[in-house]
């Protein structure tokens, strides 16, 4: 096979994957296989073509990764993903599954991350939890402690505190003001 890879950045989630995947089709790219930031074409691209898939994946609100610091980073943002956004709960901690996951030192990642993101793995995923969290608050089909189990919190009022912390209002509150800007059908 002479597939080529390539690592995506600024991909995250499938709707992105399905929508990249029909642009490069029509821009005539031969995909094999499209997923959270990786992307396998079925030829290995010349330097003028692969100017062509820079500019399609560009044009698209992404960008190709080049460097190795980069790649990891983007993996580590891509496993905090994975892990919100199934209902896969965290088994041990964040720093071991990331180690485990990647198969590097915690330590490394740790500093990598840092230094290109401004921010730790903790707080990129503390952040990515109240993003989460504020989707399931808006659709309404769980309750507070549903939430807070889903997104692998001890407790509701655990929960509470950080989503009060990061946004500024309560989760009753923000659910509240949620509503109240929402204008039923039946009374425009």
């Amino acid at each position: 096979m002479n597939e080529q890879h390539f690592h995506i950045k600024n991909m995250v989630c499938s709707h992105c994957a399905i929508v990249l995947e029909e642009k490069l089709e029509e821009a005539g790219f031969e995909v094999r296989n499209l997923e959270l930031g990786k992307l396998t074409l079925q030829e290995p691209v010349d330097p003028e073509k692969y100017k062509h898939l820079e500019q399609v994946v560009r044009t698209n609100g992404f960008d190709i990764i080049n460097d190795k610091g980069s790649r990891l980073v983007e993996q580590v943002k891509h496993l905090i993903i994975q892990l919100i956004r199934t209902d896969k709960v965290l088994e041990g901690n964040l720093s071991d599954h990331l180690s485990k996951q990647i198969n590097r030192d915690y330590q490394y990642l740790s500093r990598l991350f840092s230094n290109v993101e401004g921010k730790s793995i903790e707080r990129y995923y503390i952040l990515q939890k109240i993003e989460r969290a504020k989707e399931l608050i808006v659709y309404g089909e769980q309750n507070l402690t549903e939430i807070a189990y889903e997104l692998g919190y001890s407790s509701q009022q655990h929960f509470s505190r950080q989503f009060k912390k990061e946004t500024g209002l309560s989760p009753s509150h923000f659910k509240d003001v949620k509503e109240n800007k929402r204008i039923y059908i039946d009374k425009l």
